[in-house]
């Protein structure tokens, strides 16, 4: 067997755009002939897959799962939403989020896992990209869980059972029934879906922001020509009540308008006879941060057939 070099490694990955581990497995496979090692990654659709990686990403869907206490959501993209239509492309996302449910978060841990079909989640995942023709990734996952009670989940647009453009789990600690934690985690879930918030209390919004809001205030308040001391207490206002905004427990239910989280929480547990806890929740929107590529179509199809624009 030919002595496999980092060097070699290197200059095939640089060849073929695979992964580092393909590389080498190809190397050994063809005695260390890195044109053969190209042709056998080429057979095996892997070096396909790496040359459609550079293709933005932002279709897809998010796949939701549940199991007693502990729920899990997954978002799995796509370069066009044809493909989430498409059978195979659902079903990986149903077991990526069941393997998601078992394992935990973290997608390196989950693309190492096994699939149904005994090959590991990025093989599969390899695969599809070869035989569906786009490049697709697995971009986040989180689990949540509680030790009594219940999570929730809720798909809002859903496209399949469990897999849709938003997905939202709720995790509610009580001893209540679960009729009642189901139907309160529902209607939790269907507000964050359309609320968006952006943390469950107010310590957890991101700082980062919270600055970026305050200079914003400052900004606008000085622009009113008042007093510094009445500027300060106009910035601190606004900041104060850009945290009850973005704050989970502190937004006003969107199924009244009037009453907060945090109340409408505190109600179902004295209803229920028992303390309703909301531990923590999770939104997943499809595509959310991810910068789309903008191209005209039209003027591609002009271009490749000669025929001038304008």
């Amino acid at each position: 067997m030919a002595d496999i070099t980092a060097a070699m490694v290197k200059d095939l990955r640089e060849k073929s755009g695979a992964g580092m581990m393909d590389c080498k497995k190809a190397l050994n496979e063809t005695g260390g002939d890195t044109d053969a090692a190209l042709d056998w990654l080429r057979t095996k659709g892997l070096a396909a897959a790496q040359k459609k990686s550079s293709r933005t990403a932002a279709e897809g869907l998010v796949g939701v799962a549940v199991a007693g206490t502990k729920g899990a959501v997954v978002e799995v993209n796509s370069e066009t939403d044809f493909v989430a239509k498409n059978e195979q492309f659902q079903n990986f996302v149903r077991d990526v989020t069941q393997i998601a449910l078992a394992t935990g978060g973290d997608v390196d841990a989950i693309k190492a896992e096994k699939m149904p079909s005994g090959t590991t989640v990025e093989e599969v995942l390899t695969n599809n990209i070869a035989t569906i023709g786009e490049n697709q990734s697995i971009r986040r996952a989180r689990q949540l869980s509680v030790e009594n009670g219940a999570v929730v989940a809720y798909v809002h647009n859903q496209q399949a059972p469990g897999l849709g453009k938003i997905g939202v789990l709720v995790a509610l600690e009580s001893t209540a029934a679960d009729d009642v934690l189901q139907g309160l985690g529902k209607q939790l879930a269907m507000h964050i879906a359309a609320a968006f918030p952006k943390a469950l209390n107010e310590n957890d919004l991101d700082e980062a922001e919270i600055e970026r809001e305050r200079a914003i205030a400052t900004e606008k308040a000085s622009e009113s020509g008042k007093p510094a001391d009445i500027i300060a207490k106009m910035v601190e206002g606004s900041i104060a009540k850009y945290r009850k905004e973005h704050a989970l427990v502190s937004q006003l239910f969107v199924m009244d308008g009037k009453t907060k989280i945090s109340d409408v929480v505190a109600k179902a547990g004295k209803d229920a006879g028992a303390e309703i806890v909301l531990k923590d929740y999770v939104r997943f929107q499809l595509g959310e941060g991810i910068e789309k590529e903008v191209s005209d179509f039209a003027a591609e199809v002009a271009a490749a057939s000669g025929v001038p624009q304008g």
